[in-house]
């Protein structure tokens, strides 16, 4: 998925992949190849500078270092886990949706292994920060997790997600989501950690609540109905 079947663009193609996926993705928002091509060929910059952040950090070079994925082979024993633990909650997560680790697209436009891994490594903790800051899946869920990704990562991809998922809301999603999630999530995300630093697999066995103090985690505000 990373080192394999990678296609390597000249800039009028990335370009052209780029608005297509664009395109494709406020069509249809669960097309996940589509985003993730859009992810891809703008955000190459936004991942390098991650990257970098990745190798200054202790835990961040152990991460590349190691090169952990998250796919059921090697995250299946979170199902294991006491339910106060942070490997716990990522598996009720995903229990709990019918989701599957092994789920992600292939990254196929980055130039060197390094940033396809960071790239790879973005995609794939998404359902971590889910869990950790408590969010749902529905379309206010998803954007504001953007917006804690953006903050995190500064990815055009996160910007234009959230601009396209806010123009479907309704006139009470978008109401609610300026009002709660939006300064909750801009607030959230600058107010935690390099959450790219992290190497969650190894604090599957800690507590929920100790890992989200750790990391500078404010979980998603409960919103009035």
């Amino acid at each position: 998925m990373i080192q394999g079947g990678r296609i390597r663009l000249n800039g009028w193609q990335q370009a052209a992949v780029a608005v297509g996926s664009a395109v494709g993705a406020l069509l249809d928002p669960r097309r996940a190849d589509l985003i993730a091509a859009l992810g891809e060929t703008t955000g190459k910059p936004a991942f390098e500078r991650v990257l970098e952040r990745m190798k200054r950090s202790p835990e961040g070079r152990e991460v590349l270092l190691e090169g952990p994925r998250v796919i059921s082979e090697k995250v299946g024993h979170a199902w294991d886990l006491p339910p106060n633990t942070f490997g716990a909650a990522y598996a009720r997560f995903m229990g709990s949706r019918n989701f599957s680790p092994d789920d992600r697209p292939p990254v196929r436009f980055m130039d060197t292994d390094e940033l396809a891994y960071v790239t790879m490594r973005a995609r794939e903790v998404h359902d971590f920060w889910h869990t950790l800051f408590d969010l749902p899946t529905n379309l206010i869920g998803e954007s504001a997790l953007k917006v804690i990704e953006f903050q995190q990562m500064y990815l055009p991809m996160c910007f234009l997600s959230v601009v396209g998922g806010t123009a479907r809301f309704s006139e009470k999603q978008r109401t609610l989501f300026f009002k709660h999630y939006f300064p909750w999530a801009t607030r959230a995300g600058s107010h935690c950690t390099d959450l790219m630093c992290v190497h969650y697999e190894k604090h599957f066995h800690e507590d929920l609540e100790d890992v989200r103090r750790k990391w500078g985690i404010i979980p998603a505000p409960a919103v009035p109905k």
